[in-house]
């Protein structure tokens, strides 16, 4: 990217911006300049804990010094928000989802093409040192050709911790669209894209109470599926199995295992950028765990970010791309179809498997462990 940092603006100050503006402090990948949020009094704190401005969405749009936007509101308002710094000229950087809506998510890709400019999207938790080292022990072949993968996300739901839990439980959100984008996109980086789906699901209650505070005692209207189970074609040939749960009291599944013909990768959480890492080959008895191998392997989000803005300026490809969220986002709806119809469906669109991160990449200058 340059000696200098370029300058983004961040739209959104929930819990999430710490993440991205600690990042830019830290590792000095790029500057945010500003902070905006519906809740100005918030935007303000959040801009005077980081030595920052706050803006008006209007006004961070207009500054000229501002390339690139990352948009972390609701995910109801990711596609407006996006299309939106897209009209005023700006890259954008999305949390997941791309948006709720697979037409929504192909506006914005086809208004990014149309001005010429970027769109990337979460999670890069799969550019971090743990699936990125998994990505490499693929690669090199030694788990043999890769012919299965098991994926599971069990939980019992966000309402005994998070404070306002209903829209975990409408469409756009449940456990798929909650938490699958991490394990799809993973899936794809290791594996490569979906070609065909074919799924089940259910919800385990119509209502659920709210055991958190400060709303204990209430109900939720479940609106979607609490319990999803997808088989899914890869582009490379192998099968997968996606399981993703609100309806889990307990579990002790892995969270994704690589079947290869020579051995088994046991691969880190998707939702965390280390490890562990392990591995069991054909005939072995016991685990051996891989050391990581590459950068990042504490909280890192917004490397996503970094990798965009350098793409732009060397016009090369970059990795969370828009194109990759979009075939997520369109697998997602396609899983939820085929379990509505109860027939094996093809997404509407495919996607490269993206490129591995560099070990050490041009746009990364802090200094490495040993």
């Amino acid at each position: 990217m340059g000696v200098t940092p370029q300058v983004v603006g961040i739209i959104g100050t929930g819990n999430i911006s710490a993440a991205y503006l600690k990042i830019a402090r830290d590792l000095n990948l790029f500057r945010v300049k500003a902070v905006s949020d519906m809740d100005a009094t918030r935007a303000a704190e959040v801009a005077a804990e980081y030595g920052i401005q706050a803006m008006t969405l209007d006004e961070l749009l207009a500054d000229p010094e501002i390339v690139a936007v990352v948009n972390l509101t609701p995910p109801g308002a990711h596609a407006d928000v996006s299309l939106a710094a897209l009209n005023a000229g700006k890259h954008v950087y999305s949390e997941k989802p791309l948006a709720v809506e697979r037409e929504d998510g192909q506006k914005i890709m086809d208004l990014a093409r149309q001005k010429g400019l970027r769109v990337g999207c979460a999670p890069d938790t799969v550019l971090g040192a743990g699936i990125q080292t998994a990505r490499e022990v693929i690669d090199a072949g030694r788990i043999g050709r890769p012919v299965a993968a098991n994926a599971f996300m069990m939980s019992s739901g966000p309402e005994s911790w998070h404070p306002n839990p209903d829209f975990f439980y409408q469409r756009g959100a449940g456990p798929l669209f909650d938490m699958g984008p991490y394990y799809l996109t993973a899936l794809v980086t290791l594996l490569g894209g979906v070609q065909k789906v074919s799924a089940t699901a259910t919800k385990a209650f119509e209502q659920r109470p709210i055991t958190s505070q400060p709303r204990a005692g209430e109900f939720i209207t479940v609106n979607t599926p609490t319990h999803v189970a997808a088989n899914l074609t890869l582009d490379g040939g192998a099968v997968a199995t996606l399981v993703t749960s609100f309806d889990i009291p307990s579990s002790d599944v892995p969270r994704i295992e690589i079947h290869g013909t020579e051995g088994t990768l046991s691969v880190p959480d998707p939702n965390t950028f280390g490890g562990p890492l392990k591995i069991r080959l054909k005939g072995e008895k016991e685990w051996t765990d891989i050391p990581l191998t590459r950068p990042f392997a504490e909280n890192s989000r917004g490397i996503g970010l970094a990798d965009m803005l350098a793409a732009n300026e060397s016009g090369g490809t970059h990795r969370a791309s828009g194109d990759l969220a979009l075939h997520v986002l369109d697998v997602m709806h396609t899983i939820l179809e085929s379990a509505e119809h109860e027939k094996t469906l093809t997404p509407r669109t495919g996607v490269e498997r993206p490129a591995g991160l560099e070990a050490r990449p041009a746009w990364y200058t802090a200094p490495q462990p040993a």
